[in-house]
């Protein structure tokens, strides 16, 4: 039985491991997509994103391995969340929209056109800014859209491409030709992951051609199929991949010809980074965006967008919608600090505010020195640490001996 008629919860219970979240674009867990159109992408092999895009159906072009694999299933940040591994997933009106509108500061009540540059037609972008409704026209190149914008490597600098590059569309002041405006750069995010999908993949397959009138009432029934040795996310990997781009991109955006950088992020990609950025504080603008540490821009160029996927597929069969979580306004050096000087300060400060370095030094060589661990009594024996010291000095110790024993004998 459907609920609502779009989806099934699973009606046995599924074991911990990761497991494919959405297939060709639709869910099989923690629950199942039962709209006809979502078993029919699945069984065509379309992928509903491209699709939707260039106004065509389109098949999913990931390799037979990993063929509509669109996002995973795993605890690996200590609750089940959705991990993006396919950058067209993120291809959704809303979130694109929203990001356009902020690079560029179009206010909601101005008509706005994004394309990819595949589909412009010359006419039409004409006639479109030369009527009197004001609509601003954008066009952009992502990979498997006209291909990637980039910078070519030079010997001081290395090669990097930008995920999608947004550029404004102009009407000349004679109205004959189209103009470059400003273009902008949207980052998304995706994740790596360990192992291969191709058993969960074959699993799913097979599945769907043995049972093709109730495919989600058994996938729902078998959630194993989903979860067919998928291993999780590489989330070190994730970071260090990513963090030198961002920042690079962040900076060779900061010029007259562009209006900034924008990353798009799934929220548990953003959540296994805190750690890495020192978890920083953030702070709510009067506007509902966010800064993090003590940063007060009020115009930043450079934007973090945490979104989600939603767990429910929406009304009319389609993939679940992208729910944006967080707006960050923010800059690489910001960024930056959190990362090299706020993160690497709080990994050394134990509990106490003691150096945690020293702290493990010292507990690893009491299984060596069994005299080490009575350290703190000498000092308590001399009276102190100042009298600690005084005995330290009068043995005329060295200066570093002194202050590397003192160091210690602070350690309890």
């Amino acid at each position: 039985m459907t609920t609502g008629g779009t989806f099934l919860p699973l009606t046995s219970a599924p074991d911990k491991r990761p497991h494919l979240a959405e297939w060709h674009g639709h869910r099989v867990f923690p629950l199942v997509a039962s709209h006809r159109t979502a078993t029919k992408d699945q069984r065509l092999g379309r992928c509903p994103f491209l699709s939707d895009v260039l106004g065509a159906d389109k098949a999913c072009v990931k390799a037979p391995n990993s063929q509509g694999v669109c996002s995973i299933s795993a605890e690996s940040n200590g609750q089940r969340q959705d991990w993006l591994v396919w950058p067209y997933r993120a291809l959704d009106d809303a979130l694109l929209t929203t990001m356009t509108r902020r690079l560029y500061t179009v206010s909601p009540d101005r008509q706005i056109v994004i394309q990819p540059v595949l589909t412009l037609a010359e006419d039409r972008i004409k006639a479109v800014l030369s009527d009197a409704s004001g609509t601003r026209v954008f066009c952009y190149f992502q990979e498997k859209l006209g291909g990637e914008i980039g910078l070519s490597r030079t010997p001081a600098s290395p090669e990097l491409s930008f995920d999608i590059t947004l550029v404004e569309l102009l009407l000349s002041d004679d109205g004959d030709r189209l103009c470059l405006g400003r273009y902008g750069v949207i980052e998304l995010q995706t994740t790596d992951t360990h192992g291969s999908y191709r058993h969960a993949v074959s699993a799913l397959r097979s599945a769907l051609d043995l049972h093709p009138s109730d495919f989600p009432a058994q996938a729902a029934a078998n959630p194993e199929w989903a979860g067919r040795k998928v291993e999780g996310p590489n989330i070190s990997n994730v970071f260090k991949r990513t963090f030198y781009q961002v920042a690079f991109k962040f900076q060779v955006t900061k010029r007259d010809t562009s209006v900034g950088c924008a990353l798009a992020i799934p929220k548990p990609v953003w959540d296994s980074w805190l750690p890495f950025l020192g978890r920083p504080e953030l702070h709510q603008q009067p506007d509902g965006t966010w800064r993090l540490l003590d940063d007060q821009n009020t115009s930043p160029a450079d934007w973090i967008y945490v979104f989600d996927i939603a767990e429910r597929p929406a009304d009319h069969g389609g993939p679940a919608p992208i729910e944006i979580k967080l707006v960050i306004g923010t800059d690489a050096q910001t960024l930056s600090r959190a990362a090299l000087d706020v993160a690497p300060a709080r990994a050394i400060e134990s509990s106490a505010g003691k150096d945690a370095v020293l702290d493990t030094l010292a507990r690893r060589l009491r299984n060596y020195l069994p005299g080490f661990k009575r350290l703190g009594e000498f000092e308590e024996r001399c009276g102190g640490r100042a009298g600690a010291q005084r005995w330290y000095t009068s043995r005329r110790w060295s200066m570093s001996t002194t202050v590397t024993v003192m160091a210690l004998s602070s350690i309890r």
